[in-house]
């Protein structure tokens, strides 16, 4: 009979088994070399325009080109994208991919999370796995680039923007410490059990007490943080209110976990005492004070459309509905897909939901591009096919948006166009075979 130890290596073998097949055969590509050229496509640029006939320059990472009637320079590489619609690479403006592969039974395979109330010192990107299984599916669905965020109680952390075609968490980081996460405890009592709705952690006989108790914590590590950053010398250096400073410069964003109106409101307030960039993650409410939202210029990223109405009084397809009424009330905002079911591959298919409940295809294809970059600051160099910008670019048969039309003929990270392999085609290929299907 094996004993704990035993049961524990093995445990521990499997695991490394499973991390070292994880990406077989796809390696990392090598920087672009010499100029390519999409020509004959179908742009949609992400700003809401859209291209017939265009051809696309990109030469060393960068796009050099865009618009009709470009002569072709000598020696270029060209790409026919006749009958083809060529994309902005898709943006995850929230997720914890790379940091969570399995999300329950394999302990090892979950570094996203730290104990205690305070993380504001951690880094997420330093636990960012590049050889996850999850990311070269997101690739072939057309995702290029993700925030990394951090989980916690309350302060959880710091954020990074990665690419999706790194050996290792460095060559990943396309941008560093976008923002810091925290987790606004709900005000709200609600009862537990099948169908309702789980009690505030913590919460003992009076949750919306301990809820008002845990947002002094914050207020107080934002009072702390000020002040220390507004000296000029440091008897100790203090690591968790150093982390801050970059919010007080307006460098990076306060990313607000928070759903309900109250919570929001006081992640405004928050914004408006501190002087500090807020943007609201999850937002499922956000539809009930867009006006406000707009007028405070708060960002909202909704983490989950495909899903339930947040409160019974909603309406069955609120969660749908919600986009359109963000972007008539003005409100810069971006969706996510943070379903364990889908491990965020999903992410165009909820902006062609989003297109058939009040969006236009293009105004929905921009809140997982141009939008999601904005909302993180990385709008300079990349959510749209401009001149000046990363070459991130996707092609596909058809309509991205549509599980139909989504099937990638090519993908460009920084002009390197990177293999659409993954698991799942493998094992696809495999079972074809097995059974002899053409």
């Amino acid at each position: 009979m094996q004993n704990k130890y035993s049961k524990l290596f093995i445990a521990s073998i499997s695991l490394l088994a499973i991390t070292a097949s994880a990406q077989e055969t796809v390696y990392p590509v090598l920087p672009q070399k010499g100029i390519t050229a999409i020509t004959h496509a179908s742009v949609h640029v992400g700003n809401g325009t859209v291209l017939s006939d265009a051809t696309i320059l990109f030469e060393k990472g960068k796009i050099t080109a865009v618009g009709n009637g470009i002569a072709l320079p000598k020696g270029a590489t060209e790409i026919d994208a006749t009958g083809k619609e060529v994309y902005p690479g898709l943006i995850l403006p929230n997720s914890s991919l790379g940091l969570r592969e399995i999300s329950s039974g394999v302990r090892g395979s979950n570094d996203f999370q730290e104990i205690g109330d305070n993380n504001s010192d951690i880094r997420s990107i330093v636990s960012y796995n590049t050889d996850s299984k999850i990311i070269n599916v997101l690739r072939a669905n057309g995702i290029l680039l993700a925030q990394v965020s951090p989980a916690g109680d309350l302060i959880e952390g710091r954020s990074s923007v990665v690419q999706l075609d790194a050996w290792n968490y460095e060559d990943a980081e396309y941008k560093a410490n976008t923002g810091m996460f925290i987790n606004m405890p709900s005000l709200m009592v609600r009862r537990g059990g099948r169908g309702g709705f789980m009690r505030q952690p913590g919460g003992g006989s009076d949750p919306v007490k301990s809820a008002f108790e845990k947002i002094e914590i914050i207020k107080n590590y934002l009072t702390d943080a000020k002040a220390y950053c507004q000296e000029k010398i440091h008897t100790n250096n203090n690591l968790k209110l150093e982390a801050a400073r970059a919010l007080f410069e307006g460098q990076t964003k306060l990313y607000v976990r928070a759903n309900e109106v109250k919570q929001m409101l006081i992640a405004i307030d928050l914004g408006k005492t501190f002087g500090i960039n807020i943007v609201i993650v999850g937002g499922s409410e956000s539809f009930q004070i867009a006006g406000l939202l707009a007028e405070n210029k708060i960002p909202v990223i909704l983490d989950q459309e495909h899903a339930l109405p947040a409160t019974e009084d909603d309406d069955i397809d609120q969660p749908y509905k919600t986009p359109a009424q963000l972007q008539k009330a003005g409100v810069l905002f971006a969706l996510n897909d943070m379903s364990d079911n889908s491990k965020q591959r999903n992410l165009s298919f909820n902006a062609g939901t989003a297109a058939t409940y009040g969006l236009s295809k293009e105004e929905a294809l921009s809140a997982i591009t141009l939008n999601a970059a904005k909302v993180l600051g990385i709008d300079n160099i990349t959510g749209s096919i401009e001149t000046g910008k990363d070459a991130n670019i996707i092609i596909s048969t058809g309509d991205i948006l549509d599980m139909r039309g989504n099937q990638l003929t090519q993908a460009f990270i920084q002009g390197r166009m990177i293999s659409l392999d993954n698991k799942q085609l493998q094992l696809y290929e495999r079972y074809k075979h097995k059974y002899s299907i053409k």
